[in-house]
């Protein structure tokens, strides 16, 4: 099976819009999801009978995609934004770890559901928690981020977040913190 199919395409107006897909085996489905980039998308599901019949869907949804000027982004034209706490210890507590797991949770399904991009890996480094998502547009994601954070009563007082082209990973700017600061460091 070969995952999830997703790409992009400007509209008329130049807004980005996404569609993806893919083979859910939980409950035999195939599942659509599309819309604009930024906002809540559209999903569709459709009952399969296995996942051969899912592979079939799923090269058609990309011919159709392909066929409709969509595209993959490569991760090179894509950025890195890092939604960063600040932590009370060097290398994070167990309360940190939980921390962790709910913002990578959390960022996973409010990122994906709106076309911005994926949940890479997190770290722990000096007093920090740094989460890296790969996404098609910074400014949408970072507002997204805020959004989701604030949404799942994580501590957004201790919310950092930081954006870099993906080809220029020491180049981050700071895009947003709950603290005043002029900078952005890993």
């Amino acid at each position: 099976m070969s995952g999830i199919v997703r790409v992009y395409k400007r509209d008329d107006e130049g807004a980005l819009q996404f569609r993806e897909a893919w083979f859910d085996e939980d409950y035999s489905q195939f599942v659509m999801n599309f819309g604009a980039v930024g906002h809540q998308s559209k999903t569709e599901e459709t009952d399969v009978a296995d996942a051969a019949a899912a592979e079939g869907l799923l090269d058609a949804f990309a011919a159709q995609c392909a066929e409709d000027g969509y595209a993959e982004i490569p991760a090179e034209e894509q950025f890195w934004v890092v939604a960063q706490f600040a932590l009370k210890s060097r290398e994070g507590t167990d309360r940190d770890r939980y921390l962790e797991q709910k913002a990578k949770d959390a960022l996973i399904s409010h990122l994906a559901w709106r076309g911005l991009g994926t949940v890479e890996r997190s770290e722990f480094t000096d007093y920090k928690l740094n989460i890296f998502c790969l996404c098609p547009d910074v400014n949408k994601a970072v507002n997204a981020i805020k959004v989701c954070i604030r949404g799942e009563d994580l501590d957004f007082t201790k919310l950092s977040i930081g954006a870099a082209p993906h080809s220029d990973p020491d180049r981050y700017r700071l895009k947003h913190s709950a603290k005043p600061a002029s900078s952005f460091s890993l």
